[in-house]
């Protein structure tokens, strides 16, 4: 791991959620396509993308939470290969766990942001801008999807509210957190819609990007709310 004064933010961490890698249980939408085995592939270079961006942009130091836990082989090598902090999710829904690993991180750290390790979209330019708003006293950054949910939040301070009860893998996630976050008084900003990789339409995405050819894209503004 490279000293604390190369981080733009070093008080800050950002936090990837991934599954380990086991055929039949990580982009099971896929497998139709790709067998379970190719999916299970494909989700070890989308997070090798994540990872290889977040060593990249250098925001600050990386923490790679693993489900059910950083024992699998793909997460050492993940460890030595980019300098990554390995954590262990807790149980429950998603929710539960991205709450648990964030009021964990800022207990001893300023603030944080929290992506998935499959986020396509999300470049150095994004991090650096969520980064850049909680540090200018943001409460709070969401990176929306297009499928209605959204790819990455941060924060300066545990706001268990923003996870419980929310209808996970919906399209009412995001405007769920909006209105908590609104009726909360919270500052926040948003980055632009983005979209990651899980079903088979994401995937024609995904080989359009890879060919070059044009693709819909994101409105390039970001957004205070």
């Amino acid at each position: 791991m490279n000293p604390p004064h190369d981080y733009a933010f070093p008080a800050a961490r950002l936090l990837i959620f991934a599954k380990a890698p086991v055929p039949g249980r990580v982009k099971t939408r896929l497998a139709g396509q790709l067998g379970t085995y190719g999916a299970a592939n494909l989700y070890k270079k989308l997070l090798r993308r994540t990872l290889t961006i977040a060593r990249a942009a250098r925001p600050c130091p990386v923490e790679l939470w693993c489900a059910p836990d950083g024992r699998h082989g793909f997460f050492t090598a993940c460890r030595r290969e980019y300098g990554v902090h390995l954590r262990r999710q807790c149980g429950g829904d998603l929710g539960q766990r991205m709450n648990q690993a964030l009021n964990r991180t800022l207990a001893a750290h300023q603030f944080a942001v929290l992506i998935g390790g499959d986020c396509v979209s999300l470049g150095a330019a994004e991090l650096h801008a969520a980064f850049t708003w909680l540090a200018a006293g943001r409460d709070a950054v969401l990176g929306p999807a297009r499928d209605g949910g959204y790819l990455l939040v941060g924060l300066r301070q545990p706001r268990p509210a923003l996870f419980r009860g929310i209808a996970w893998g919906t399209p009412a996630v995001l405007a769920a957190t909006r209105r908590r976050l609104r009726r909360s008084g919270a500052d926040w900003a948003e980055l632009p819609p983005g979209w990651d990789v899980d079903t088979p339409a994401d995937l024609r995405r995904l080989r359009r990007v890879q060919a070059g050819e044009p693709v819909a894209s994101a409105s390039p503004k970001y957004s205070a709310v």
